[in-house]
């Protein structure tokens, strides 16, 4: 039996090393960006309900109801999800909006639920990542300008 030479163990390894690069456990393990599919998934499951499955929202969400809330306004560049930066958000998903608002002292009721109990941190990032991702790159670029202010950043 003939032992392979150093090129064909090159070869081998570096045909090896691609397959493992290209799933998606190694891209999550080497943290090559967020898994965009994921968040459209868990958006898919937890949020297009409300929404929309095209981060439209829900018609006349500018209108409010007759309990003071609002219907749910669209997560897309339409809607105003871009104006805040990514603690808000990330908080106003995880606890619920009215009590994000209470905690920033903004007087305005809000009818979206917490999804902490539901959602894993990494699930609220991974949502997050992928409505941003469907943002175009100047909206992208001024929320992320706005986290960047959020967090105190320079």
């Amino acid at each position: 039996m003939r032992t392979p030479g150093k090129m064909e163990l090159a070869a081998a390894a570096w045909a090896m090393a691609v397959f493992l690069l290209s799933t998606s456990q190694a891209r999550a393990f080497f943290h090559s960006g967020p898994d965009l599919e994921q968040g459209r998934a868990i958006y898919t499951a937890n949020c297009a309900s409300c929404h929309g499955a095209n981060l439209e929202g829900q018609p006349n969400w500018r209108t409010g109801n007759e309990d003071g809330t609002y219907p749910a306004p669209p997560h897309d560049e339409n809607g105003h999800t871009w104006h805040h930066g990514d603690t808000m958000l990330f908080d106003y998903i995880k606890r619920g909006g009215q009590a994000a608002l209470d905690d920033m002292g903004v007087d305005f009721p809000s009818g979206m639920p917490g999804f902490g109990g539901r959602l894993t941190d990494e699930e609220i990032n991974v949502v997050l990542d992928y409505i941003k991702s469907t943002w175009p790159e100047d909206i992208r670029a001024q929320q992320e300008e706005r986290s960047t202010l959020e967090a105190g950043e320079p």
